[in-house]
């Protein structure tokens, strides 16, 4: 296929690469020029603008923010500019906002726009395994199938809206911060009593810690299963009251937020409901 892609940074030059070792027509815009001289090395050719490289009829867009990717699409010499027909998929990790804006310029301009978040690292850009989260018109996102296959290991198609996808990578980004936050208070709590930090990483791996919660809580919080309780709020607010004693005096800001959150629901119910109803707007 003949494709453009803009934005070579270190995830969009992996995803590049891919697209041209998989064999397609690939043609390249970076704001630094100098970016994209190595891919014309690899038989890329180089486009003069953005809008220049629309012309090929598929834009693949993978930039910083709203505004590189703002100045992309609706500047002068823009995606925007390139004619009726261009299919611009978007990559890059954008407001919700924005790729509303999107969707409606690009459809005045008798253009069509689909959202395809991917999730990886620059490693994992790289060695073409990327997850891809893709949201737009169904024929788009037939055509657009096989550039997601060469830039990832999986599919997931959210739905019709754009907006979808974008909605899941920011939740799922979130999600990534959260987890973090998570591990390095679990990592303190069991520090404080010679748990070496590389010790408890194995503990946690080893009993596949982060899917085994996942696969127990996820389909309760979908289904809004929270009576009978199997493990009742006021029990999981004496774990984490435990766990906070344990920290004896370490930082634990998201244990602490857990445990106000845990007080404000029980003095509302009596915490009878199941620990996977933390997250529900409190009882009236």
């Amino acid at each position: 296929m003949n494709v453009a892609f803009l934005g070579l940074g270190q995830m969009g030059s992996g995803m590049a690469n891919q697209l041209i070792g998989a064999g397609h027509q690939v043609t390249v815009w970076n704001r630094d020029r100098a970016k994209a001289q190595p891919f014309a090395e690899q038989s890329a050719k180089i486009a003069q603008s953005p809008e220049d490289a629309a012309r090929t009829g598929i834009a693949m867009t993978m930039l910083a923010n709203d505004d590189a990717v703002e100045a992309v699409v609706f500047g002068e010499d823009g995606i925007l500019s390139a004619g009726a027909g261009v299919l611009h998929i978007s990559c890059s990790t954008v407001s919700v906002e924005l790729t509303k804006r999107l969707a409606q310029a690009h459809d005045r301009a008798g253009q069509r726009f689909v959202s395809a978040q991917v999730l990886g690292r620059p490693d994992v850009s790289a060695a073409g395994k990327l997850s891809v989260l893709a949201a737009g018109a169904p024929s788009d996102l037939d055509t657009a199938q096989p550039l997601f296959d060469a830039i990832g290991s999986g599919t997931f198609r959210i739905g019709e809206d754009p907006v979808m996808a974008v909605a899941v990578k920011l939740a799922t980004n979130f999600g990534i911060s959260a987890i973090i936050e998570m591990l390095s208070e679990q990592f303190r709590i069991a520090g404080v009593h010679g748990v070496e930090p590389a010790q408890m990483a194995d503990l946690l791996i080893g009993f596949d810690f982060g899917n085994r919660i996942i696969r127990s809580y996820a389909p309760m919080i979908a289904e809004q299963q929270f009576e009978p309780a199997g493990f009742p709020m006021r029990l999981g607010r004496k774990d984490v009251g435990l766990a906070l004693a344990a920290g004896e005096g370490e930082r634990l800001p998201l244990a602490e937020l857990i445990a106000a959150r845990l007080d404000a629901i029980i003095a509302a119910d009596g915490g009878e409901r199941d620990l996977s109803a933390l997250g529900q707007p409190l009882p009236e």
